[in-house]
């Protein structure tokens, strides 16, 4: 006999199973109705509200390709066999059955389709559903109720649908709140993500012009005679620029990059104006103008969405626009979604520049000024060391090369007392540094880019990104009052003539990023899901106008995957993941990973700790790959401090790590200065080639095939060159031969094979004559 409560608890379970009966009956019927009513091409008009409401509010199916079922408890013995003690135990065989009639009802599909449930979605969850009912030790009783009734014939098939539903979203969460979801990613109306800036009426003043037209410069002299100012660039070196340009015209200006903080009051207080990278820059402090510099990257695939952000959010009276005039159209538009008007200033360059009727093609036609463009570091490398090869000296600039090192390769190169003439750099030219060029010389046109859907191609360069570096030559601050603009390559010459004849294509959107807030709010509707997939579902759900797109999230992601099993709060996993970092190199996202690792567990990152990791102190460097190591942890050193910024008791020895970044800074500094030594020490195997083909008088035809140019195929491989890439190569790289000893070997075998012709030129003449004499002999026997 049972006791009085077990009867009561299974009266009550039975009551709460008859009503799901009845819901069950009354949505299979509903379904019947509803199925009935689309065959027959009559529609309720109650129906017709809701389906009018579903198409109005999902202008956008979502990827269902990023939902990720959730692992379920199935033990669930803590209730006991209560629908067995009801009933009686479930054939698994029959429930096989049972299930596999479920799936194959038109009708379920289509009922479940209604509730979010498309045909993958559809699958997945039953799936998941039928292995759950039949290898959980003990059903849910209203469950088992329903199961047994099916079983025993009392019930019908499409009864098991609400349970198939409850399952699919315990499984599904997001199904439940789609509307939310959709709520919280409605990207659509961004200005009103910013009510300071709405609250006051904005002046935007466009100034637009092309390269060195004078137009930042304008800005400029409005934002230093302002009471207060902030000014946004794109680099960290024109922040520091401005920096400087501001304190030394007496206008006190603090400086604010995502690694370091200046404030030059001695007591601490903020200076009215400030310089930073315009992630940086602040939307709720007022200021009196603001100064937006190179605005045509509002649409750039990745980091659009920090322009957009300081444009329509930034607090100040006037905000002083400056870029190309393709983006002139694009602001009126944005600003006329914010109820603001644009006046528009236009400049024109200030000096000239002109497209040469001749490619250099060969290095032997470099002459001083020049400055070779080239799109990769292995051209960089290569070229350097065939200018080195001809005597010259060169002064090198790429992108992962520490701020002051590049500020020192600039000064050398513009330095008149200095014997370096030539710059070999990549388009990392093209903002933030000035250069005393002559000429600008493209090595190639053809530049690795990231698309929309985050994947790698090459492509020729944009009229926009040809006209930024051409725009180097020339400059109105610099010695050279024209500038010349070619290529390397007599095709190339052609296809830049017919990129720079092209006017720059308007810009059409403006980029956006979603916000911690906005992921945070995600994450409170699906707290089981990991970042990367929650910024998935955001994007897959969001909605955007005509004027914006959701900016490439793949480094995002990256950094969201390689961190997903280090514990750490919603929040701090975003900051981490928002951290500017080179995912091409090994040791900075291995340091990333260890720098999450020790902040998990609550052990701040000490100066000690950090030396340990990095190896300091670091010997100088003696090759290409120390080089590059060096390079690696000064990235490493930077994402030390700009993590320090957003947990600065975790990190909490920004005055030692900086101090032994610019010790690190300055070995690297001469490392740069002797990269071709370097290079030389890296590839012996490539530099001795190149030697013998200057003592050879090889031409640069074929030289130029090292650092990826074109090769005439009907230019044949001279036997120096073949010797100069096996034994001779191998002496040199083993250190039983020097560069000097093999070039003096290579003139002493040259006068050898000559001396060695004559002897036997001699012995031919000779033996010709005594063959002669035979001949007559013979003639006269």
């Amino acid at each position: 006999m049972m006791s009085v409560n077990r009867c009561l608890y299974l009266f009550s379970r039975l009551r709460r199973h008859v009503n799901n009966t009845r819901t069950a009956r009354l949505a299979r019927s509903s379904c019947h109705a509803y199925l009935g009513s689309v065959s027959s091409h009559r529609e309720h008009p109650t129906c017709a509200v809701v389906s009018s409401r579903n198409s109005s509010s999902s202008s956008k199916p979502p990827d269902t390709s990023l939902f990720v079922p959730l692992t379920l408890k199935t033990d669930l013995s803590d209730e006991g066999s209560v629908g067995a003690e009801l009933t009686q135990p479930l054939d698994k065989n029959e429930l096989l059955k049972i299930a596999n009639r479920f799936y194959k009802r038109k009708e379920m599909q289509k009922l479940a389709a209604d509730n979010g449930l498309d045909a993958r979605l559809f699958h997945q969850a039953f799936i998941n559903f039928r292995k759950y009912i039949l290898e959980v030790t003990s059903l849910p009783a209203d469950l088992h109720i329903i199961l047994s009734d099916i079983c025993c014939g009392a019930g019908h098939i499409d009864d098991i649908y609400p349970y198939f539903m409850r399952h699919a979203k315990q499984i599904f969460p997001m199904l439940d709140c789609m509307d939310d979801l959709r709520k919280i990613s409605d990207l659509r109306v961004p200005a009103n993500w910013y009510p300071e800036a709405r609250a006051i009426q904005r002046k935007v003043i466009f100034h637009a012009g092309p390269t060195n037209s004078g137009k930042t410069y304008h800005a400029i002299q409005r934002y230093l005679a302002a009471k207060s100012g902030v000014y946004c660039g794109p680099l960290k070196l024109l922040a520091h620029e401005i920096f400087e340009k501001s304190n030394q015209a007496g206008v006190p200006c603090d400086l604010v990059t995502g690694e370091e903080r200046t404030i030059v009051d001695t007591e601490g207080r903020v200076s009215g104006h400030v310089a930073c990278t315009i992630e940086m820059c602040s939307v709720t402090t007022p200021y009196e103008v603001a100064v937006i510099d190179e605005i045509q990257m509002i649409r750039d695939s990745s980091r659009g969405w920090a322009w957009t952000r300081a444009l329509l959010g930034l607090c100040a009276e006037e905000i002083h626009v400056c870029g190309e005039p393709a983006a002139i159209d694009f602001v009126r538009e944005l600003m006329y979604t914010t109820g603001e008007e644009v006046e528009v200033h236009t400049y024109q360059r200030l000096t000239p520049f002109s497209i040469l009727d001749s490619a250099v093609e060969s290095l032997d036609n470099l002459r001083a000024g020049d400055c070779i463009v080239c799109f990769s570091k292995n051209d960089i490398y290569s070229i350097s060391r065939q200018i080195e090869a001809r005597g010259l000296e060169c002064a090198v600039i790429y992108g992962s090369l520490p701020p002051g090192t590049k500020l020192s390769q600039a000064k050398k190169f513009n330095d008149p007392d200095d014997p370096c003439k030539i710059l070999v750099a990549t388009d990392a030219i093209g903002m933030g540094l000035n250069l005393s060029i002559k000429r600008i010389i493209f090595n190639s046109l053809v530049k690795p880019n990231v698309n929309e859907k985050g994947e790698k191609q090459m492509e020729t360069i944009s009229t926009s990104q040809a006209l930024q570096i051409a725009g180097r030559a020339g400059r109105f601050s610099s010695k050279f009052k024209e500038g010349e603009v070619t290529t390397m390559h007599r095709d190339d010459l052609p296809v830049l003539k017919d990129i720079l004849s092209h006017t720059v294509e308007p810009i059409e959107t403006a980029g956006l990023h979603p916000t911690a807030e906005q992921i945070e709010m995600f994450a409170y509707h699906l707290p089981d899901a990991t970042l990367s997939n929650l910024i998935d579902i955001f994007v897959s759900l969001s909605q955007v106008d005509g004027l914006y797109f959701v900016c490439n999230i793949d480094d995002f992601k990256f950094l969201a995957d390689m961190i997903q099993h280090i514990p750490l709060n919603l929040r701090s996993r975003y900051v981490f993941c928002t951290a500017p970092i080179n995912k091409k190199q090994p040791f900075v996202c291995t340091s990333f990973l260890k720098f999450a690792r020790q902040f998990s567990r609550d052990e701040p990152l000490t100066f000690d700790w950090v030396c340990r990791h990095v190896s300091w102190p670091l010997a100088p460097p003696k090759n290409i790959k120390d080089l590059v190591h060096l390079e690696a942890v000064h990235d490493v050193l930077d994402l030390y401090l700009w993590l320090s910024y957003r947990f600065m008791d975790m990190f909490p020895d920004t005055a030692f790590v900086r101090e032994i970044q610019r010790e690190l800074d300055t070995t690297i500094q001469e490392g740069v200065r002797n990269i071709t030594r370097l290079i030389r020490a890296t590839d012996p195997a490539i530099t001795g080639p190149l030697q013998i083909q200057k003592n050879t008088g090889q031409t640069d035809t074929t030289s130029s095939n090292s650092s990826g140019g074109r090769r005439n195929p009907s230019t044949p491989r001279r036997s120096g060159q073949a010797l100069g890439s096996s034994l001779a190569n191998r002496l040199v790289r083993d250190g039983l031969l020097t560069t000097e000893m093999l070039q003096q070997l290579q003139r002493e075998w040259s006068k050898g094979q000559r001396k060695e012709s004559t002897n036997q030129s001699s012995l031919d003449a000779k033996n010709y004559s005594n063959g002669n004499q035979d001949n007559k002999r013979k003639k006269r026997k």
